[in-house]
């Protein structure tokens, strides 16, 4: 028997109109995909078969313009920038696309005639698994902003399986299980079974006797493109996000041996070439975790570079007079960190072995051609690879890399008095640990690269001072900052309408959409009364969302006339959510404490708390097993649980963040100073009209320098301060406060249960040791922080200055558009321009 749906869809005719934007052609190009580009069985039509025929109805419009772009680049033949990023952090792509294409309301009309809500449609779709945090999610901004401002560029990336993991969250703590976005298909992907290019490990190399040299034998796999497609805002320009699949061929399949009942041996280098793009970030303590994870990096680099070099010379087939000078005229290479650093031996191979240059005409192309984008000081991100590892991957690239480091240490020698002292740490072979020596890969990405660039003024402005100062004093002019930016379609206008909708009508155009400075118009009405009441009602229908997935995903129900206090993002020491976690057991501690008549005079709070912490990270998971066994206890305290409840929000990505930045009001940014590269959801935060409490680190101080510094929450050491307060901490000198030791020994006291978090706490303790001596200054901030909190109580309390707050720190937040920080890129580092198409 036909449900309603059913009757619904089969009304509506199957025809296709796949450049369709009126809602009843949509309804029937959507219904031409349900009958024509079947993936279920017939006569479904629920809300899962109708989100991957709405997508497909989608992706016609966008192959129309994809093809239409890719021609325009191919005719024009402009400079192009190729961003390598090992993540891609994409989100939901239907409300996004259909966005940015203009036909949102045209999807959800054509939707209803067949039965459906778009809203629910939406739900139906699962996040792309590609990336983990802030580094991914900024590629995904970027490529949205080089779509939007039709710049000529493309995204490399790996099609990972199964992600970094989905997050589970029980009485343990957090579980891993593997990402499933892949488990039926991804309807936005396009295979390109003509784009395969072979990719060498191990071998060695064999030199001919003209003296050339030619990496040889090992083991070869197949790097395959899958194409997605990147829509920019209100422009035909759609370009690519390339992702390439491991395979093997069929010929690598031993047939003989699988007859002989040698399964696992006949298809080895299939079961390897899977390994490749299975996890993001495998687990790289042991050898072969190590190997996976350079395999990975090498096959990003190999395939990427292969491509590029295949399009600059299938644009030159006519041409007899191109010289491979040219290259860095039309190819800008960037890295976004250190993972993809083996491009840079990757172009040099490349360049020699197979297009014949020597060696001077090839450091000239790949130094001309790379740009490398530095996003950690911490030392345990800046990679470090064992030298053993690389001889026996890839030989070739190890001599390549000796090479540079070699005529490196010769110019510093030879032209550069006084600098010999300093060689050690700046060669790129470091043997300092002769059982041990590594590649440096900042070191060669320094070296190898025409400009390197920090993420925010003051971590550009440390990289400078501390981390690469030797290379400055040399390259003074190398060096730049590009502060991070986020794309306003996906972090307001397609998260948060309503507000959008307010902002649009006091600013009497949505042209801030793409040009977000035009948002400090709003500063002259941040005191408006009518304002205020429009900017309350938006927010409070973002909290009374957010209220409603926090009880469907955990099982709390949350007060929406609480303060909302939330602090998302990776779970890491340096981040300091154990700092946030302390200041609200001494909260729940001083409530408890209090008569029924002061509780009621506080500000009641939900503080919610998110992130992934690295699989193998002790203190990380710790954290995350604390804040859910505080939650328990707190919020089943009938004294209490009306002015204070805690709660972990469970696997945290872009679809959750989408839901939870507009619905919160309070946002932490409270990493000890000088160790956030930037951070880029404090943006996200601050541009929904949510204040931040915060440290003077990454990004969060040009946005109290742009907000103004009575709109933002101060507290903690400056980052000058940080290694002078570590030295008298050594020295034996911190004396903690006595909240902060009443804190540590409520935990203790086994309030929160009888789990041992005696290991966590211990990082805190004592004045020096390895994982002690409060490397994070937690002790140290605690203080300022739970003053600085109970500003945040006081203010609150006054709404309508609460609300000018909250307008003032939107009206601030121009700067921090990612189309402002990629405009910066095409002109300084890429020398790109716009080529949108006609």
């Amino acid at each position: 028997m036909a449900t309603p749906k059913e009757t619904n869809a089969t009304k509506v005719p199957a025809i296709a109109h796949p450049l369709a934007e009126q809602p009843s052609e949509i309804a029937s190009n959507i219904a031409y995909h349900a009958r024509y580009s079947p993936h279920f069985s017939p006569l479904k039509f629920d809300p899962e078969q109708a989100y991957y025929a709405a997508a497909e109805s989608v992706l016609d419009l966008l192959i129309q313009r994809w093809n239409e772009t890719y021609l325009h680049f191919h005719k024009i033949d402009p400079k192009q920038t190729y961003y390598l990023s090992m993540e891609y952090l994409q989100g939901r792509a239907l409300t996004n696309a259909i966005g940015n294409l203009g036909v949102s309301g045209a999807y959800a009309d054509a939707l209803n005639k067949l039965g459906h809500e778009l809203e629910e449609i939406v739900e139906q779709e699962k996040d792309a698994a590609l990336g983990n945090g802030g580094l991914g999610r900024l590629a995904s901004c970027f490529l949205d902003s080089m779509a939007t401002l039709n710049l000529p560029a493309w995204g490399y990336g790996l099609r990972y399986r199964y992600g970094l993991f989905k997050q589970r969250i029980s009485k343990e703590g957090q579980e891993e299980v593997a990402e499933d976005w892949l488990e039926k298909f991804s309807p936005w992907e396009v295979v390109r079974h003509d784009i395969v290019y072979p990719i060498r490990f191990f071998g060695h190399v064999e030199i001919s006797p003209t003296g050339s040299r030619k990496w040889v034998g090992g083991e070869i796999i197949q790097a395959l493109a899958y194409d997605v497609p990147i829509p920019g805002y209100k422009t035909k320009n759609t370009i690519s996000l390339r992702l390439w699949e491991a395979k093997a061929s069929a010929e690598d399949f031993d047939l003989f041996q699988f007859n002989e009942g040698q399964y696992e041996s006949a298809s080895q280098l299939h079961s390897r070439a899977q390994q490749i793009c299975a996890v993001l970030y495998p687990g790289d303590a042991t050898e072969n975790g190590k190997m996976l994870r350079l395999k990975q990096q090498f096959f990003l680099c190999s395939a990427s570079l292969q491509d590029i070099i295949m399009r600059f010379k299938e644009r030159r087939s006519g041409n007899m007079a191109w010289k491979w000078s040219e290259f860095p005229s039309k190819v800008a290479v960037q890295l976004n960190d250190t993972h993809p650093t083996l491009a840079i031996p990757e172009l040099m191979r490349l360049l020699m072995d197979d297009e014949g240059l020597g060696w001077d005409e090839a450091w000239d192309v790949t130094t001309s051609t790379v740009a490398y984008t530095n996003h950690t000081v911490l030392p345990e991100a800046l990679e470090k690879w064992p030298q053993a590892i690389m001889y026996k991957l890839l030989p070739r690239h190890m001599e390549i890399i000796e090479e540079i480091d070699k005529r490196f240490m010769a110019m510093i020698r030879s032209s550069l008095n006084g600098m010999e002292s300093k060689l050690p740490a700046m060669q790129i072979l470091d043997s300092s640990n002769p059982l041990k020596p590594v590649v440096q890969m900042a070191n060669l990405c320094v070296v190898s690269s025409h400009t390197v660039n920090g993420v925010a003024q003051l971590h550009s402005d440390i990289l400078k001072s501390e981390l690469f100062a030797d290379y400055f004093s040399i390259w003074p002019t190398k060096f730049q900052n590009k502060t991070n930016g986020i794309t306003p379609r996906r972090w307001i206008r397609f998260c948060s309408p309503k507000l959008s909708d307010i902002i649009t009508k006091w600013l009497k155009t949505d042209e801030w959409i793409t040009n977000l400075d035009l948002l400090s118009g709003l500063r002259q009405f941040a005191g408006n009364e009518e304002l205020h009441a429009e900017w309350a009602s938006a927010k409070m229908a973002n909290k009374h969302r957010l209220a409603q997935y926090v009880l469907h995903v955990t099982g709390v129900a949350i007060d929406p006339d609480s303060l909302f206090d939330i602090q998302v993002k990776r779970i890491h020491e340096y981040k300091r959510q154990l700092l946030n976690i302390l200041g609200t057991i001494y909260r729940y501690k001083k409530l408890k404490e209090m008569t029924v008549e002061a509780r009621k005079k506080m500000t009641s709070r939900t503080v919610m708390i998110g992130g992934k912490a690295f699989a193998t990270y002790t203190n990380a998971k710790r954290i995350i097993k604390l804040v859910n066994d505080v939650g328990a206890v707190v919020n089943n305290d009938p004294e209490v649980n009306n002015y204070l409840k805690v709660v972990f929000i469970p696997n945290y990505n872009v679809s959750v963040a989408e839901m939870l930045i507009p619905g919160s009001e309070l946002s932490q940014h409270i990493s000890t100073a000088g160790m956030e590269a930037s951070g880029t959801s404090n943006m996200k935060f601050s541009l929904n009209g949510c204040i931040i409490i915060g440290t003077l680190d990454g990004a969060n101080v040009e946005i109290r320098e742009e907000i103004g510094e009575d709109n933002f929450f101060l507290f903690g050491a400056k980052a000058d301060e940080v290694p002078g307060l570590r030295k008298e901490r050594e020295k034996g000198l911190f004396n903690p406060d006595p909240r902060f030791e009443e804190a540590k020994q409520f935990i203790r006291s086994g309030a929160f249960g009888s789990y041992d978090y005696n290991p966590l706490l211990d990082s805190l303790e004592g004045d020096s040791g390895y994982g002690r001596g409060d490397y994070f200054l937690v002790g140290h901030d605690f203080p300022s922080y739970i003053e600085a909190q109970s500003s945040v109580d006081e203010a609150y309390k006054d709404r309508r200055r609460w609300l000018k707050m909250s307008i003032l720190s939107t009206a601030g937040s121009g700067k921090f558009s990612s189309d402002r920080t990629i405009s910066q890129y095409a002109k300084d580092i890429w020398d790109i321009t716009a080529c949108p198409v006609p």
